[in-house]
This record gives C-alpha cells, sequence and structure tokens, in this order.
C-alpha cells in the first residue's frame, strides 16, 4: 500500500492497493461504501420529472392557517440539513416557530423594519422594481401560516471552532429546504426583512448565530393568486462551454 493510503472496502471493489484516487486521504477520516440514488429511469427522465415538480413552485403570500404537523417541518428541516457545506462545518440553525404569540412578535418587528424600509432605506429604483409585485410593509403572513422557519447562519461553531464558505453552505440549504417544503405540497415565501438582527432578538439566539431567512410554511389559501411571471428559458440561463470569439460569444442551447 502507497504512503498515506488506508485499507477500506467498497462495493465492488477486490482487497488489495488502492486506487489512486484513494491514495493521501486522511487516516483519522472513516471511510464507507457509497450508495448512490437510483431514480429507476435513465436520468434524462429523471431529471425532467424533478423539474416539473419544481417548475410548479411558486412563492406565496396568501396562506391558509390550516395545521401542518411537526414531523413534516422536521423531515422537511431534515432535508435541508442534507446540504453541502464548508469543511463539512454545517453552519446553519434552523429554528420552527408555531407559537401564535410568538409569530405575532415576530411580525410587528418585521413590519417596523418594513415600514423603515419602504418609507426610507429603499432606492426609488428598488421602489419601481418591486411594485408590480404589490408588496408592502404589512406582512399577515407572519401570523397566518402554521410555521415560521427562521434559518441562521452561523458565523463559528458551537464550540467555538471555525467555519468556511457559510453564506454559499447556507444559501444552498435554503435552497433545499424550499425543493422540500414543495415537495411536501406546501408553499412558502422567501422573506428577508432588513436588517434582520431582530430575530437574533426575538428568538433569543446566541451571538454567533445570525438570521438568514425567514420562511412562512404552510397551504396556499383558498383562492390563492401568485403574479403572471415567466421563469428566465433555458437559452438565456445556460451557455455551454466557454464563448469561441470572446466574452458575449458562447454557445447558447436552442430551444
Amino acid at each position: 500500500m502507497q504512503p498515506g493510503a488506508f485499507d477500506v472496502t467498497l462495493s465492488g471493489m477486490t482487497d488489495g492497493p488502492m486506487p489512486d484516487r484513494f491514495v493521501g486521504l486522511p487516516p483519522h477520516l472513516p471511510q464507507v461504501p457509497h450508495e448512490p440514488y437510483v431514480p429507476g429511469v435513465a436520468p434524462e427522465l429523471a431529471a425532467k420529472r424533478y423539474f416539473d415538480i419544481m417548475d410548479q413552485r411558486r412563492s406565496v403570500r396568501f396562506f391558509s392557517d390550516k395545521p401542518v404537523s411537526q414531523e413534516t417541518i422536521e423531515w422537511i428541516v431534515r432535508t435541508g440539513g442534507t446540504a453541502p457545506s464548508g469543511a463539512h462545518k454545517q453552519p446553519w440553525r434552523f429554528v420552527c416557530v408555531n407559537d401564535p404569540a410568538l409569530k405575532r412578535e415576530i411580525r410587528l418587528a418585521a413590519e417596523e423594519e418594513e415600514r423603515e424600509f419602504y418609507e426610507r432605506r429603499a432606492s426609488r429604483r428598488w421602489l419601481e422594481d418591486l411594485a408590480p409585485l404589490g408588496t408592502d410593509a404589512s406582512k399577515p403572513f407572519l401570523e397566518i401560516a402554521p410555521w415560521l422557519i427562521v434559518v441562521f447562519a452561523l458565523v463559528k461553531t458551537d464550540d467555538g471552532g471555525q467555519v468556511y464558505y457559510r453564506e454559499e453552505s447556507v444559501g444552498i440549504a435554503c435552497g433545499m429546504l424550499i425543493s422540500a417544503i414543495h415537495h411536501a405540497g406546501l408553499v412558502t415565501l422567501t422573506h428577508t426583512p432588513s436588517p434582520m438582527k431582530f430575530l437574533q432578538r426575538v428568538l433569543h439566539r446566541p451571538e454567533h448565530e445570525r438570521a438568514y431567512l425567514l420562511l412562512p410554511v404552510g397551504y396556499p389559501a383558498a383562492g390563492c393568486t401568485v403574479p403572471d411571471l415567466r421563469r428566465k428559458p433555458l437559452e438565456e440561463a445556460m451557455v455551454v462551454n466557454r464563448p469561441a470569439g470572446g466574452a458575449g460569444d458562447g454557445q447558447r442551447i436552442e430551444s
């Protein structure tokens, strides 16, 4: 066995010298066989099926107060926690709120910040871009939705250790969390009152946790509507390889 390698048995691999790709792995990190997910259909079909599900996802501002079980929220949070993270530090905390009094406290504090935003902080251009969506400082969904998931980013681990790529790691976890909410047949809205430090105060979170995102979670209200928006088409979003003749001359996907 080459220096730096160590014994590990992998599915489909016989005992013997380690392949080059495993040489140099730290000896203190145990290895286990990877069990790949097998969708049972061709990858193109599996990918399209997932797209067809996620293409129905919409941000919703009109919620029903129909109850959602804590078990459902727990599975959703577990899914968010499967996200990759820098050095596997998992720099996130998901604070889940269903207490009506606490939801009201969060709403009142959020609306105070939102009034400051709409009346003083936001630029004219920003307000113009928001105008077609019909948003304002009133956030009743923070009380109506049966659950609020407040995502906190950890600036250090609970034992004081270093974290890496915090923003990227927590952002990926939030995306997976939103996907799980949709797969459960529920809806949400990415709410980001700015600044969000009040959430740390209201929820009694420690100093090393910083509020990142607030997600109301529940069922859509009866008769719920959403803006008639169109997503960017593939040919505008995807480029294959680098531009052939310089910037702006990339190979786009034909629809």
